[in-house]
């Protein structure tokens, strides 16, 4: 198997043909890892969630980054790393129109809500439950290909 880098621009092609990756946060040199819904343009990724661990610790904290993949087999892969800036879309802030490009942006993917509602255990409150639509703003990007050996890099 041989292990390459990829373009910047075979990155942002990952990412927007995927929309669940691994959302990394930390608080007090503990790191955290989740999944996560996402909607990629470019300089930002967009996401919405329950306010739980990964919120309060956003927002103490709001280094972040994302890894988002392809894998064919153990031999044939794409994995993307995005390290950047978590900005919360909430009033006064951000105004409604910035929070709806996001929901217009995530709805592009099916059940883009359903990682973040499938924490409620009991369903009746889910009304009740407090949701943040947030933005990872790009620092860098980088990423990765594994081929086969004697795999040339067609894609």
């Amino acid at each position: 198997m041989r292990i390459s880098p990829i373009s910047h621009n075979e990155c942002s092609e990952l990412l927007k043909r995927v929309s669940v990756g691994r959302l990394g946060c930390s608080l007090d040199n503990q790191p955290y890892v989740v999944p996560v819904r996402f909607s990629y343009e470019p300089d930002c990724i967009y996401i919405f969630s329950t306010v739980g661990q990964k919120i309060k610790w956003m927002r103490q904290n709001p280094r972040v980054c994302l890894q988002a993949d392809e894998i064919g087999n153990s031999s044939n892969w794409l994995s993307v790393i995005v390290t950047g800036t978590y900005l919360e879309l909430s009033e006064p802030q951000y105004h409604t129109a910035q929070r709806e490009h996001a929901r217009e942006l995530l709805a592009q993917h099916p059940e883009w809500w359903r990682i973040p509602l499938s924490e409620a255990r009991d369903r009746s409150l889910i009304s009740s439950i407090e949701t943040v639509f947030f933005r990872i703003d790009i620092k860098s990007m980088s990423g990765l290909r594994a081929m086969p050996e004697g795999v040339e890099g067609a894609h």
